[in-house]
């Protein structure tokens, strides 16, 4: 699908819950040159239960998960702006739907792409209703061993959708030990399907720099204002500085990547081989 790495700023939840803050983070992104930014939905009464609600949590919307999950949802309204924003600005934006639910509300948008969670990877009721709707599907694969991978293929197979599988490793963050990128191309030749790299490392940028070089065609990280600010993701986030040297790298690294496929004396070259061996008798 990509002629050149597709690049995704994930906003998630990072926004808290203000969207002035999440309209100033797709700007940001916009401006870093990224593809597309993405976000999360969820009905949190159909992806939490009643007594995960009702545990206590300290956070800036009050005292239980409860007020901490409705806090950091986005509704209609604000989807609305979100839609209406990027349009304005000329960006693609989609989301990763958590539940049914989300997956419906989110068709009011006429979103280009879908995404699976690594957590929604072994819902195949959900992943048979996302392959319907024909979109180009990232997936990605954290939390997952090949046999979730196997079923989730063979069903947008079946569906004849057309998807990407994103490499991806859920911690939030991790140590570098712990990135095998070594299943991109495993799983490029196992599937026979674009894979993509889905980022949370701890140590910036070197690790997605790494995944394009090994053929990566998409890369998302999360994006933040400040990786210190309130939320679960922020740690394993990228900063906008961070954001714009990532996609300045990335574009760097594919033109290193994609030159010439036979050795010879590049145009470039001639003068430099010319005073450097003037010095070599003709054999």
């Amino acid at each position: 699908m990509h002629s050149k790495t597709f690049v995704i700023a994930e906003i998630g939840i990072n926004h808290n819950g203000d969207i002035k803050l999440a309209k100033k983070l797709i700007e940001k992104s916009k401006n870093c040159g990224v593809n597309a930014v993405k976000f999360q939905k969820r009905d949190i009464n159909l992806v939490y239960t009643k007594e995960e609600l009702d545990k206590p949590r300290e956070s800036p919307f009050g005292t239980t998960n409860r007020e901490q999950k409705l806090g950091l949802e986005f509704k209609e309204k604000e989807y609305d702006e979100i839609n209406k924003f990027c349009k304005e600005i000329d960006i693609e934006w989609f989301a990763s739907a958590w539940d049914l639910n989300s997956l419906d509300f989110l068709k009011k948008y006429d979103l280009k792409f879908n995404k699976i969670a690594s957590a929604m990877i072994v819902d195949k009721k959900f992943l048979k209703e996302v392959a319907k709707e024909k979109k180009h599907t990232f997936i990605s694969t954290g939390m997952s061993s090949y046999k979730e991978v196997d079923s989730a293929v063979e069903i947008f197979n079946n569906e004849n959708c057309e998807f990407e599988l994103m490499h991806c490793v859920s911690k939030y963050p991790f140590e570098a030990q712990h990135a095998s990128l070594n299943l991109i191309s495993k799983m490029r030749e196992k599937y026979k399907c674009n894979v993509g790299y889905s980022g949370h490392e701890k140590s910036g940028i070197a690790i997605s720099y790494a995944a394009v070089a090994l053929g990566a065609s998409s890369i998302e990280r999360h994006i933040t204002l400040d990786r210190t600010m309130y939320g679960t993701d922020q740690a394993a986030s990228v900063t906008i500085a961070g954001f714009s040297e990532l996609v300045g790298g990335i574009r760097t690294i594919e033109k290193a990547i994609n030159g010439k496929q036979s050795k010879e004396i590049l145009d470039i070259e001639l003068e430099v081989a010319k005073k450097l061996r003037a010095h070599i008798k003709k054999n």
